[in-house]
């Protein structure tokens, strides 16, 4: 009974060995569009053994739009390209602000802001 659990043991960690040693391959990509909170964004990926190339945007509160162009491998490290796309868009003023005072602010203290 001893030889049957042993040679168990060694064929499921042998076959364990050679899965965890072969090489990764995954494809991925998703987005994310959000008009009520305007979060907006999208991620590509591909995987082959050790080398990964992928992709991501990024919708800026300014507008932009921010693209990141990425590769990884064991002997090339992580390289990233990060492009800006579009025109920066500022925010529209309301009203007049006079002596420099700022709004009303409606955070509470913290907790570890009065530390005695």
């Amino acid at each position: 009974m001893k030889i049957i659990l042993v040679t168990l043991a060694v064929c499921a960690a042998a076959a364990f060995a050679s899965a965890h040693d072969a090489p990764a391959h995954y494809k991925f990509d998703y987005g994310v569009h959000d008009p009520h909170t305007h979060d907006v964004k999208s991620q590509w990926e591909h995987r082959d053994g050790h080398d990964v190339k992928g992709a991501y945007t990024l919708k800026e509160a300014d507008g932009t739009i921010r693209l990141v162009e990425y590769t990884a491998g064991p002997h090339s490290g992580f390289n990233a390209v990060v492009k800006r796309i579009g025109h920066a868009h500022h925010p529209a003023h309301y009203g007049h602000h006079k002596g420099g005072h700022g709004g009303d602010s409606y955070v509470g203290p913290t907790h570890w802001g009065f530390q005695h």
